[in-house]
């Protein structure tokens, strides 16, 4: 049987040495911080899980609850890693619904994502699907469906001008420049105005 050799005791004090310093210090997973990103996490999957946002609105939403933005931007890096938060596919995805479902320009979508945070590049790609032609089309779109609230053909220029006043509004609102939105107003109170005579 062999003899069960004893340890070397130098070795068995440099070891409880060593154990009583790193007992002194932090340990290796600082559970506080890891339960605060936690926390972070949660909520900004939260706010994803109701609709794509970029990573500025995520991040002024979050610190506004009032988390560290230290830990906010951890977060967000690794969202961003893993492809839970892209700026771009969010501008192209804001773009496509707010033109098509909302008629908006291509002027109001800009400064929408400004706001939203995302960056120049992003946004001018995330653009560059709208064509003159179709936005054109959109304006045009709403300008018909506008002049058809007019009831009766304006019976003098005051009157005109007050209705096409409302359908240049309505253009305005949604971002179209100014010169585009009066000719296209003018063509469909004009339409409209020649439906109404004929009825």
């Amino acid at each position: 049987m062999r003899e069960r050799q004893q340890p070397d005791p130098e070795k068995v004090r440099a070891l409880q040495k060593a154990l009583e310093e790193y007992s002194g210090q932090e340990p290796l997973i600082d559970e506080t911080r890891e339960k605060a990103l936690s926390r972070i996490r949660e909520r900004a999957l939260l706010l994803l899980d109701s609709r794509a946002r970029s990573r500025q609105e995520l991040w002024d939403r979050l610190v506004k609850a009032e988390f560290e933005p230290e830990l906010v931007d951890e977060v967000l890096d690794s969202f961003q890693r893993n492809g839970l938060v892209d700026d771009l596919a969010f501008a192209r995805e804001w773009v496509r619904q707010r033109f098509e479902r909302r008629g908006k320009s291509a002027a109001m979508l800009d400064v929408e994502l400004q706001r939203k945070g995302v960056g120049e590049a992003d946004r001018m790609e995330a653009l560059s699907v709208i064509e003159d032609e179709d936005e054109r089309q959109v304006a045009r779109g709403l300008a018909v469906k506008k002049a058809r609230q007019v009831k009766t053909v304006p019976v003098d220029r005051q009157q005109r001008d007050k209705e096409l006043r409302r359908i240049v509004g309505v253009l305005a609102r949604r971002g179209f420049n100014s010169g585009m939105s009066l000719e296209i107003a003018r063509e469909a109170l004009a339409e409209r105005c020649a439906e109404l005579e004929e009825d």
